[in-house]
């Protein structure tokens, strides 16, 4: 049973081996006839700039018997290797980058990240709680778009539910939003701020931060403001807790009267209205004061200023018939 299993094996291993042979000795025949009658082997158009193919080009053209020397097939030695003088790479990267078979428009350089191309838009999206690295992130995108040009405006994207998370836990300080509020005050350029999905807690003190006039906000993202949260106390003792809950009482005071100063109520109603959270549509935000505008699919086009039917009616000429009438 296992002589019968093995036999065909090694008669299509001789086949193969005896068929590999005959192609070779006719190859070899083959350029024998032609050395002796001089007649070189067409070559296909090839890249003059690449070195590797022009040498082997040459030696496929004058001598092509070298080319059945090919090495064993465990043998270390990478093929072809021996047609230099001195082992090299088939092309170097320079090399590469000059040759005309390549795409010669494709970049030189890695393409920039997203933040980079929507900084060269001068665009600066918070996308993330205010946790340390977004607050270092998005006060270098500012400073730097005011060196660069302190006359363009800069616009701030906001999709942020402030120093907490969805479900509410404290995942930074208060200071961090403060830092980004205290770099915008500081700027020369007008600030328009755009809210997109959500501005929560010291979000929504960033978005009411825009120069007047210039704060907007998509028609169904949501902001909130809420009281500052104390952060999770661990093993602090009692006395360090007492001192932390200070600190988050004084943060509240200076986030309500900030929040006053840019919408334009008064400290007792941004407190009577923070002694919960308080969710506010695009709509309601505009009358709250946070925002100047209200975006209709991402173009600059006020809800509040587009005319009702009847105006366009009586613009158009068409008169109205009262039903009542009829």
């Amino acid at each position: 049973m296992a002589t019968s299993l093995q036999l065909p094996i090694s008669i299509s291993a001789t086949s193969s081996s005896s068929l590999r042979a005959r192609n070779t000795r006719k190859f070899a025949a083959f350029c024998s006839i032609n050395a002796k009658a001089k007649v070189k082997i067409p070559i296909p158009p090839i890249n003059p700039k690449d070195p590797f193919l022009s040498r082997l080009s040459s030696v496929a053209a004058n001598s092509p018997e070298t080319l059945l020397n090919r090495p064993v097939q465990n043998s270390d030695s990478l093929p072809y290797l021996d047609l230099f003088d001195e082992p090299k790479l088939m092309a170097t990267p320079a090399q590469v980058e000059r040759s005309v078979s390549y795409n010669e428009h494709r970049p030189r350089k890695p393409p920039p990240d997203l933040p980079s191309l929507l900084l060269h838009g001068r665009i600066v999206y918070i996308g993330m709680p205010l946790v340390p690295a977004v607050t270092e992130l998005v006060v270098a995108e500012l400073m730097y778009l005011q060196w660069m040009d302190p006359k363009q405006p800069i616009y701030i994207y906001i999709n942020s539910t402030g120093t907490t998370r969805d479900d509410g836990e404290t995942v930074g300080m208060e200071s961090e939003g403060f830092a980004i509020y205290d770099a915008m005050m500081q700027l020369k350029n007008e600030i328009h701020t755009v809210a997109v999905g959500a501005a929560i807690g010291q979000a929504c003190l960033l978005l009411s931060a825009g120069t007047k006039g210039k704060r907007f906000m998509m028609p169904h993202a949501k902001a909130m403001i809420q009281q500052p949260r104390v952060p999770s106390s661990g093993l602090m003792p009692a006395s360090d807790v007492l001192i932390r809950a200070k600190e988050v009482m004084t943060n509240r005071d200076i986030l309500i009267k900030l929040l006053a100063k840019h919408t334009g109520n008064s400290v007792e109603a941004v407190t009577n209205v923070m002694r919960r959270p308080y969710y506010m549509d695009s709509t309601t935000a505009k009358e709250f004061g946070v925002i100047d505008k209200i975006l209709w699919r991402g173009q600059e086009k006020i809800m509040a200023d587009v005319a009702s039917p009847e105006e366009w009616d009586k613009k158009a000429g068409v008169k109205v018939v009262d039903e009542l009438s009829l």
